[in-house]
Order: structure tokens, then C-alpha cells, then sequence
């Protein structure tokens, strides 16, 4: 199938609303579609499994922001305009290729390590719990502002040792970059964000402490550090893949549970069932819907289509997931299938270095609270409204009701 045989898609507000249903129809279709994205540019979605993966792991897919960022100008269509993205946040590895990769990711694991993001446990159910106290008494609730977000920006902040006071900023400013908004709001938002996490580089330099912040900050590697801008970066990237991608795996893994409530006794019955049900949280309805932007560095056969040389291409991760080819009845919520092997967290070189901590997050919040209360939604999931982002898969709000357990 060739590129001219290939209908454009708009993805607009209807899109957002609803991805699974359009993603089915064109899983039918073929590997590999053109699509529209807000604002004009043009890219390839890949909407099945193996091709996602593919897209997510091949070489021949770059992520060299610096190499290919002039190729954006000439996917615009339309009255289409380009937002320029603030450069000292682009720098990191999740827009590098080997060996630039390799390098960042290095230095960034002597950091962030495994060790230490176990340790953070207790202080994760501690905040859990700060958190549901204050709601007790409360018959019906925003989850999102409750739990859903409180929760991994705590942890998030104090891992890099954010001020607390700046939360909100930092989340307007993570929101305005992550939503596709217009182009001075965004670079606005920007300069802010970059700005905030420059100081916070000084700091660290000067006042080293035991965060992992300050580890990233000093960490060497055969002499080798991250640089000022690198660090801006890295920061940037921590922050918002660190709290992010939690706050919609707690919000739509309650959703889900919600909306299936044989599966929501089940989960109460047995708590043993938490851990894997956590990945169907993930693989049913992840926190990432499109994969950030790669790019061909030669023409490539994907599935049934080639992509040609010097194409933007977006993995749709939560399209994959439901490939009925790797996950059968696929459309289908049940936290008791083997739900391993999902992409919610990518795939390859590239993958999540925060898929542990996301894990644990998503555990100690679900499970607390179902401990905790009963729940339900308190508006028809038709009313719910989902961001206006290609990238992040998430709620606006979820409004529950609670009502204490009592002994059981």
C-alpha cells in the first residue's frame, strides 16, 4: 500500500474523547495510517502491536531531536503553525539516539536506581495515607485532585527535592507543554519551566543533598557529567514522566475498576490479584496514548505500508495494547489475564526508567483506597472528559463517592 492510497485523519476533540474506537477501525485497515494532529502537522500513526513495536525498538525510527527537528516545518498543513518547543528542555535521552543515549542514560541510572527507588515504599503509603485522611468524611470527591495527582508529585518533588510550594506551578506549566496549546502559550510556559529548573541546577551544585536530584547532578561516569543544559533537561524529563504517567494509571485504573464492577469484587476478594492488575490498568487503558515523535532515517516497510524516508511516525501505545493478535478479546477489561509484554511503558532502549516506581505508586494508591472506602462514580462515565493531548491518556476529573469500610 503506498503513501498516496492513504486517507489524512484529523484527530480533533472527538479523537480525544474516544482513540479506542478509531484506533479499532484502522487496526482493520493497515500497519500504519496518515494522520493530522492538532495544529496541522502531518505524521504516520502505527496503531498494531508488533509494528508498534518495531516503530519503538528499529534504529531506522530516530529520536535525534536536534537532527530532525527542521523536518517539522515541512509537515505542516494547512494554516498549520509550528510551536518551538524551549530547547534546554529538548536535550534529554528520550530525544537522543546512541551513543548520545547511551551516554545520558548511563549517567541518569547511577542516580536513579533501583535501591533507591524501593526505599521510597514507606514514604509512598505514609503520603498515601496523609492523603486519604483528608478526604475522610467527605461523601463524594475529585479523585484526580485527591489522590490521583497529590500523590506522585509528592513523591516526584521530593525525590529531585522540588519545593513543595511550587507544585502548581510546575503543573500548569507541565499541562500548557503537554496539551498542544498555542504556540506563545507554550513556548511561554517554556521559558518558565526552563528557568525554574536552572536555578534548581545552581542550587544542587552548591548544596548538594541526599535526593536523587543532587546524585544526578554529580553523577559521573569515566570522568565524563552532565552538562548545565543536559541536567535542565534530564530534570524536566523526570518531573513530568515521574508524576504524569501515575496520576492517569491511578485515575483510569479506578475508572476502569468502576466501570466493571464484577472486576472490582474480584480485586476485593482477593488481594493478590493487585499486582497484575495494575499492568491491565496499564495495558487497557495506559497513561501514554502516542509515543513521542521518532523519525525514518530511510524509507521502511511497516506491516503492509512503507514509510518513507524523512516521516514523522507516532506509536500508538494504546492501540497496540489492544491488538487482539497479542492480547486476545483485547477490548476487553480483566485484571486476571496475563497482561505482560504490555507497551505502556515503551519498548526498547527507550523504555520507562520509571516503570518501577509508577508500579509501586499505582499499588499502594489503589489498594489503600479500596481498603479504605467504598467507592462509585459519582457522574456517568459519558460526562467524564479526557485531556486534549496526543500524548498523555488521562481524566480531567473522576468524581466518586467514599463511604468508610468499616471491619470486615
Amino acid at each position: 500500500m503506498g503513501e498516496n492510497t492513504i486517507t489524512q485523519e484529523e484527530l480533533g476533540d472527538e479523537y480525544f474523547q474516544d482513540p479506542h474506537t478509531f484506533h479499532a477501525a484502522l487496526r482493520e485497515q493497515s500497519a500504519a495510517h496518515q494522520v493530522v494532529l492538532p495544529r496541522g502537522l502531518k505524521a504516520w500513526l502505527v496503531t498494531r502491536y508488533e509494528e508498534a513495536r518495531l516503530v519503538l525498538a528499529d534504529a531506522r525510527f530516530s529520536k535525534d531531536y536536534s537532527q530532525f527537528e527542521p523536518l517539522f516545518d515541512r509537515h505542516f498543513v494547512g494554516e498549520g503553525e509550528r510551536a518551538r518547543f524551549e530547547q534546554s528542555l529538548a536535550q534529554h535521552m528520550l530525544n537522543s539516539d546512541p551513543p548520545s543515549h547511551t551516554r545520558l542514560r548511563k549517567l541518569v541510572t547511577k542516580a536513579f536506581t533501583a535501591r533507591r527507588v524501593e526505599r521510597l515504599r514507606p514514604r509512598i503509603q505514609e503520603i498515601t495515607d496523609e492523603l486519604l485522611d483528608a478526604v475522610a468524611g467527605q461523601p463524594e470527591v475529585d479523585l484526580v485532585e485527591a489522590l490521583a495527582f497529590p500523590l506522585p508529585i509528592t513523591v516526584i518533588c521530593e525525590i529531585l527535592d522540588v519545593p513543595m510550594d511550587q507544585r502548581d506551578d510546575f503543573r500548569r506549566w507541565s499541562n500548557i507543554l503537554l496539551a498542544g496549546n498555542e504556540p506563545a502559550i507554550i513556548q511561554e510556559a517554556g521559558g518558565a519551566m526552563a528557568a525554574f529548573l536552572s536555578r534548581m541546577v545552581d542550587d544542587k551544585r552548591a548544596n548538594p543533598g541526599d535526593d536523587i536530584f543532587s546524585a544526578l547532578v554529580h553523577a559521573t561516569e569515566d570522568d565524563d557529567r552532565l552538562d548545565h543544559t543536559e541536567l535542565i533537561s534530564m530534570a524536566f524529563l523526570l518531573l513530568v514522566a515521574g508524576h504524569e504517567t501515575t496520576v492517569n494509571l491511578i485515575a483510569t485504573g479506578v475508572l476502569n475498576l468502576l466501570r466493571h464492577p464484577e472486576q472490582l469484587e474480584k480485586l476485593r476478594a482477593d488481594r493478590s490479584l493487585l499486582p497484575g492488575a495494575v499492568e491491565e490498568f496499564l495495558r487497557y487503558e495506559g497513561p501514554v496514548n502516542q509515543a513521542t515523535f521518532r523519525f525514518t532515517t530511510e524509507a521502511v516497510t511497516v506491516g503492509d505500508v512503507t514509510i518513507p524516508e524523512g516521516e514523522i511516525v507516532l506509536a500508538s501505545l494504546i492501540s497496540a495494547n489492544r491488538d487482539d493478535n497479542r492480547f486476545p478479546d483485547g477490548e476487553t477489561f480483566d485484571i486476571t489475564r496475563p497482561a505482560g509484554g504490555h507497551l505502556a511503558f515503551g519498548h526498547g532502549i527507550h523504555y520507562c526508567l520509571g516503570a518501577p516506581l509508577a508500579r509501586i505508586e499505582g499499588e499502594i494508591a489503589v489498594g489503600t483506597l479500596l481498603d479504605r472506602y467504598d467507592i462509585g462514580l459519582a457522574d456517568e462515565p459519558e460526562t467524564l472528559r479526557w485531556r486534549s493531548s496526543t500524548l498523555i491518556r488521562g481524566l480531567y476529573t473522576l468524581p466518586v463517592s467514599l463511604s468508610a469500610r468499616g471491619p470486615r
